[in-house]
């Protein structure tokens, strides 16, 4: 135990899931000091059997620091530790956590934005957590299971660990950055203890997991994903790679993390090759166009072998091989160049490839056609490859994009109305609600008013501020607003029964407003009769002075926000979905539905994204009736109600923001790529640096 030292947690606890934290925090007092003695008996152990003079030097310098630093280090380490530990209200404890490192997280561009200090940083974290992870893979998987369990889930989620190998390997490195010693020093540290740091968490799982069998906690099920194939496109997460990244044979050691950085920056120079080069700047521009060719080999292989493409796609982009090994002669580093001619060739032929499941899809042949003379033009030899580049991407712009078509057009501008008159609508109903009569009315017309009504009124402000001008009071948006006191009046057993003359003044004038009012969002006549039919029926009861018919509805009325209405002509002009299931195609004041699934557990999985459910340019697999449209989705709304998806043959699709979120979790709707092909091929070569550094 270490003296002196709280450990910064609640101790105030009602679920085993916050015990067992408690109790992880508890056992790091032992084992992490136990670690550290480990770390020092290995460092000694070095020192003894180093056979190089600085070698046994660095041994015996890391070794005494540690005897210095000792109780520092476990102080810190175990404090830090319990501040990445979630607290009861899910947040985390103390200090925020960056996100634990992964090798499917780092990008090239992160990397261009690296130091060399931060690049080293991650080759050592990589290390250490490489070895962790071989230490403790069995006991992981079965620690996972139990505390999935005690949170309640049913299928594992290996992220809702916060113990897992690479919180606390991150943890160990954010407590050592806080110490004041050479880097040389944490990384004979990192390299002395990891095996021990593994074999230490591995009993850590252990020990947990036999505690929460005691407790009666019952493991939750993994789950087997097959891959669905549809149409030779594969169903994974999104933007995910189809095959894991791989190095050319016999270059694996070649490019390293550390190269591919200082590729990036500019860094590389004479000293990182010895050997006496033959090009303009010596060694140093051999070296560079040996990493810079060897990327674009793993770029380019990656794409090629990359399912979302079509194989006749593949086949050209293979042929373009020997241009792009051309231009990283010239230029090494155009593939981190966005603006290069070179890197937005690729983006244009892979982002329009990604449209077609098929070759026998409209337009298909055309853009085929256009790319195997563009692939053509390039392979001739020559020296203004720079100025055929800029040719050939201005001849694929000719290729019809899903975001420039009139009928997308139409329907971002419909949309736009859409969301503004639906946040009025919001707006109208709030306003209707907060009404003193309000609350004693029946259901039904509580429903109706804070439904369809709120659009009605919404409509018609919004085409009176069209005008500029100021409403006079016999104007739509004024009327519909002066009838709430009658409707609400007239609805009302006790009250309308006591004067029936005024109710049978005022229901010829209300009806016929309420009609106008309807008629003007083009309300389905349908579903208007049936509220008419139920407000008939109020009124009679009133007028006979009988009990109302019960309703089986619930007397309680909240009005879901994101439902959203679109006119028939909108949802024509925008390729609204209406037949899924999941979406209501007008306001609703039948009995709601409940959601299949808790919505806290829709919000749990969509932590950590962005305030959309998907990025615009995301393609995606649509199943609908006819089978699975390729769209891609090029419009969010400004407020991210709506979105808008279009497909290569100019057809339009769009969906309210839950409808989206619904179809993603009912599995009618696939992410394909919600990245650009090129971007998710250079991150795979970072990717297989980073491994190649691992195990240099």
């Amino acid at each position: 135990m270490i003296e002196g030292r709280p450990i910064p947690m609640s101790s105030v606890s009602n679920s085993v899931y916050d015990v067992c934290l408690q109790e992880a925090l508890v056992r790091s007092q032992e084992w992490v000091p136990r670690w550290l003695a480990g770390l020092s008996q290995n460092l000694r152990s070095n020192e003894v059997t180093a056979v190089n003079a600085q070698d046994k030097h660095t041994y015996h310098t890391a070794r005494k620091a540690l005897e210095s630093f000792g109780d520092l280090i476990a102080a810190r380490f175990i404090e830090t530790l319990a501040q990445s530990l979630p607290s009861h209200d899910g947040g985390p404890q103390g200090a925020t956590m960056q996100r634990p490192m992964s090798l499917d997280r780092l990008s090239l561009d992160d990397l261009e934005l690296m130091d060399d200090d931060q690049v080293h940083e991650k080759v050592e974290q990589g290390r250490v957590l490489q070895i962790v992870k071989m230490a403790v893979d069995e006991e992981l998987v079965a620690f996972n299971s139990l505390l999935c369990g005690a949170q309640g889930q049913a299928i594992v989620r290996a992220d809702a660990n916060p113990l897992r190998p690479e919180v606390i390997v991150q943890t160990l490195m954010r407590a050592l950055e806080t110490l004041h010693v050479d880097p040389a020093i944490r990384s004979s540290w990192l390299h002395g203890g990891a095996v021990v740091l593994g074999q230490e968490i591995q009993q850590l799982y252990r020990d947990l997991s036999a505690w929460l069998s005691r407790q009666g906690v019952q493991p939750a099920g993994y789950v087997v994903t097959q891959t669905a194939m549809t149409k030779s496109v594969s169903s994974r997460a999104a933007g995910a790679p189809r095959r894991a990244p791989s190095a050319p044979q016999g270059e694996q050691g070649l490019l390293t993390l550390d190269h591919l950085h200082r590729l990036l920056v500019g860094n590389l120079d004479e000293k990182d090759n010895p050997a006496t080069g033959t090009g303009h700047a010596g060694a140093g521009a051999e070296m560079v166009n040996s990493l810079a060719a060897e990327v674009v080999t793993l770029m380019l292989r990656n794409i090629t072998e990359d399912v979302r493409l079509l194989p006749k796609v593949r086949a050209m982009l293979g042929s373009l091989k020997p241009t792009l090994l051309r231009m990283a002669r010239d230029e090494p580093r155009f593939f981190a160049d966005r603006q290069n001619p070179a890197r937005r060739l690729l983006e244009t032929i892979t982002e329009r490839g990604l449209a077609f499941t098929s070759e026998q899809d409209e337009g298909f042949s055309d853009y085929a056609k256009l790319v195997r003379q563009s692939v053509k033009v390039l392979q001739q030899e020559g020296p203004d490859l720079a100025s055929r580049l800029e040719q050939q991407l201005m001849r694929l712009g000719q290729v019809a994009s899903p975001t420039r078509t009139p009928a997308r057009g139409i329907a971002v501008q419909t949309l736009v109305k859409v969301e503004q008159r639906n946040l009025l609508a919001q707006r109208v109903a709030t306003e209707i609600e907060a009404r003193n009569d309000f609350a004693r009315a029946p259901g039904v017309v509580r429903r109706f008013l804070t439904g369809p009504w709120s659009q009605v009124v919404a409509q018609a402000r919004l085409e009176a501020s069209a005008t500029g001008l100021d409403m006079p009071g016999d104007a739509p948006a004024m009327r519909y607003m002066a009838i709430l006191p009658d409707l609400l009046w007239s609805s009302q057993l006790a009250l309308a029964s006591r004067n029936r003359p005024r109710l049978v003044k005022l229901i010829p004038q209300l009806l016929r407003t309420l009609r106008e009012g309807l008629a003007s969002i083009d309300y389905p006549q349908a579903q208007a009769e049936t509220f008419f039919q139920a407000l008939m029926g109020l009124h009679e009861a009133a007028y006979k002075a009988q009990q109302p018919l019960t309703e089986s509805e619930p007397s309680r009325f909240e009005p879901d926000e994101d439902d959203a209405w679109l006119r028939p002509a909108e949802a024509k002009d925008t390729g609204f979905i209406d037949d899924l299931g999941v979406v209501p195609t007008q306001p609703a004041f039948e009995n709601t539905q409940p959601l299949q699934r808790d919505w806290h557990d829709i919000q749990q999985e969509n932590a950590g994204r962005s305030r959309l459910p998907l990025e615009v340019g995301t393609w995606v697999d649509l199943w609908r009736d006819e089978g699975a449209l390729r769209c891609q989705l090029t419009w969010a709304s400004p407020h991210g109600t709506m979105f808008l998806f279009n497909s290569a043959d100019g057809r339009s699709v769009s969906l309210t923001q839950r409808g989206l979120i619904h179809t993603l979790e009912s599995g009618r709707l696939r992410v394909v790529a919600q990245h650009g092909m090129v971007d998710d091929a250079l991150d795979a070569v970072a990717r297989q640096a980073w491994i190649n550094s691992l195990k240099a």
